[in-house]
C-alpha cells in the first residue's frame, strides 16, 4: 500500500512538473522560435548552413547582453530608451583611447567604454529618483544627448584603424570541436549566466521584482527604492557597453551612427521573451529566446526576399502583438 501511494505521488509530480513547464511563459516563446526556425529551414536553402546560423549567434549577442539590462529595467515598471545611444557611446569612447597617441591598452581602453556607459545610466538614474522625472522622458533626454554628444566628437566621421587586439573580441571563432564558435556568444552566455543567478539567487534580485510588484509596499517593507532604481539603470548602461564595445569590435569601426534604432531591438526582446511592461516579472531565459526571435526574424525576412524598409513595421507588431499577449494573460489569472 505505501509501495503504491509512493508511485502515485511520484507520477503526481513528474504531471505537476511537466504542466508547470507547458504552462511557463518561456515555453510558449521556446514554441514560436521553435516554429520560425522549422519554417524558416524548410522554406529556403541557406537558413540552416553553418554560416548562416553563426552570423545569426554573432548578431544577436550584443542585443541580448543589452536586452538583460533592459529587462531588470521593465520589472522595476521603468524603460531604457537610451540602449542605442550607449551602445554608440562606449564603443566610441573606447575607439577613441584605442587610437589617440599615445594608444591605451585594450584592456584599459574597455574599461574607459564601460565606464562612460555606465554614467549614463547613473545619470538615468539620478534623474529619475531625485529628479522624480518620469523613466520615458529621462531615458529619452540620454538618447539624445548621447548620441548628439557621439555626433560632436567625431564631426559625423567613423573613427577607424582599430588593434587587431581589440577587433577579435568580435571577430574571434573559438574552436570547439572543429567548430568556430564566436566570442562574442561566448561572453553573451556568461552575462546570462551571472544576471540570471544576480536576479534569482541574491537580495538584489528579490528587490527588483519586489519593486515592480508594488513600489510602494517595496518600499514600507524597508527596501531603498532609489538606491535599487539607480543600480538597475547603471547596470543596464553596464551591460549596454559591453554590447556596444562587441559590437564595435565586430565591425572594427565606430561609427557615429553605430546602433540607431537599436532601442527598439533591445526593448522587443524583452518584451517577446516574456518581461511584462506591467513590472514584476520577467526572466533572463525569456529574453534570451526574445533577442533570438528578433534575430532569426531579421535574417528570415532577407533570406526570403523582404525588403529591409518592412523590419520595423514587423518589429513593431510584434511588439503590440506581446504586450496584447501579456495582458490577455494577466487578466485570466
Amino acid at each position: 500500500m505505501a509501495e503504491t501511494t509512493s508511485i502515485s505521488a511520484k507520477s503526481y509530480a513528474r504531471r505537476t512538473t511537466w504542466r508547470d513547464i507547458m504552462r511557463a511563459q518561456e515555453f510558449g516563446v521556446f514554441l514560436i522560435l521553435l516554429a520560425m526556425v522549422v519554417s524558416l529551414s524548410l522554406g529556403t536553402s541557406t537558413f540552416m548552413t553553418s554560416t548562416n546560423i553563426f552570423n545569426i549567434l554573432r548578431a544577436f549577442s550584443w542585443i541580448a547582453i543589452s536586452a538583460f539590462g533592459q529587462c531588470m529595467v521593465i520589472i522595476t515598471c521603468g524603460i531604457d530608451l537610451s540602449v542605442g545611444s550607449v551602445m554608440a557611446f562606449s564603443g566610441l569612447i573606447t575607439a577613441l583611447l584605442l587610437t589617440r597617441q599615445p594608444s591605451v591598452p585594450v584592456p584599459l581602453a574597455v574599461l574607459g567604454g564601460l565606464a562612460a556607459g555606465s554614467f549614463v545610466g547613473l545619470l538615468n538614474g539620478l534623474m529619475i529618483t531625485k529628479g522624480r522625472l518620469p523613466p520615458f522622458i529621462a531615458t529619452l533626454g540620454t538618447l539624445l544627448m548621447a548620441r548628439g554628444t557621439v555626433q560632436g566628437i567625431t564631426g559625423g566621421w567613423p573613427v577607424r584603424d582599430l588593434p587587431e587586439s581589440f577587433r577579435n573580441l568580435g571577430q574571434y571563432d573559438i574552436p570547439v570541436a572543429g567548430v568556430g564558435v564566436p566570442l562574442p556568444l561566448i561572453f553573451m552566455l556568461i552575462c546570462a549566466v551571472l544576471v540570471s543567478i544576480f536576479l534569482t539567487r541574491t537580495v538584489w534580485g528579490y528587490r527588483i521584482y519586489a519593486l515592480g510588484g508594488n513600489e510602494t509596499a517595496a518600499g514600507l517593507s524597508g527596501i531603498n527604492t532609489a538606491h535599487t532604481k539607480i543600480m538597475v539603470y547603471t547596470l543596464c548602461s553596464f551591460l549596454t557597453s559591453v554590447g556596444g564595445i562587441l559590437m564595435t569590435a565586430r565591425l572594427g569601426v565606430a561609427a557615429p551612427t553605430a546602433a540607431q534604432g537599436y532601442e527598439l531591438d533591445v526593448i522587443a526582446a524583452a518584451v517577446v521573451g516574456g518581461t511584462s511592461l506591467s513590472g514584476g516579472e520577467g526572466s533572463i531565459l525569456g529574453v534570451l529566446i526574445g533577442a533570438a526571435i528578433m534575430q532569426v526574424l531579421r535574417n528570415g525576412l532577407v533570406l526570403i526576399g523582404v525588403e529591409a524598409y518592412w523590419l520595423q513595421a514587423v518589429q513593431g507588431l510584434i511588439i503590440v502583438l506581446a504586450i496584447m499577449f501579456d495582458q490577455w494573460r494577466k487578466s485570466r489569472r
